[in-house]
């Protein structure tokens, strides 16, 4: 059986799948390593209907899905000029969020969310991308030093009332 696999921009329309994978891929990520309590109180704030309405309108921001054999697989979200979480510049291309669910993990599927970055900062002129990975999530790590990201700062993430460190890493891009 041969897997079909598809990305496709995410639209206001896509508000609600954009809603249940987006909680449903965060949850499996960090649940095991965050309390309850502070899991519900960041779903609940980053993942509204509202938030996530005005996070695709805004023309500094694109979603995409990953589709596998028509299922939703997981997403990307990435950022230029003054949606980027940090002040990085007009020069760069945030991956706010690269996200694949559980059951599909380990098929490369990250990977060509990732080359879906690049190409969009590569067509935009972008010298570089960037992203905030949580200090714990070693295999995020691992993965985006294989793709050339090297750390260069780092910043405060706040899951609930915990105060977290993401690492900056940058990978500059050659055209």
């Amino acid at each position: 059986m041969s897997v079909m696999m598809h990305i496709k921009k995410c639209t206001l329309e896509d508000v609600n799948h954009l809603q249940h994978i987006s909680c449903k891929t965060f949850n499996e990520t960090f649940k095991d390593q965050n309390s309850p309590e502070n899991m519900k109180a960041y779903l609940e704030k980053a993942f509204t209907v509202e938030q996530l309405e005005k996070e695709l309108s805004n023309t500094s921001s694109q979603f995409f899905f990953m589709y596998v054999n028509h299922e939703i697989a997981g997403y990307l979200k990435v950022n230029t000029d003054d949606a980027q979480s940090e002040e990085m510049g007009k020069e760069a291309l945030e991956i706010e969020r690269i996200y694949i669910g559980n059951s599909f993990q380990k098929q490369g599927l990250g990977k060509h969310l990732f080359n879906e970055a690049v190409e969009i900062a590569t067509t935009l002129n972008k010298k570089k991308i960037w992203l905030g990975v949580w200090e714990k999530n070693k295999n995020a790590i691992a993965f985006y030093k294989k793709q050339g990201f090297v750390q260069t700062g780092s910043h405060s993430f706040y899951m609930g009332d915990e105060e977290q460190i993401d690492f900056i890493m940058v990978k500059t891009l050659v055209f």
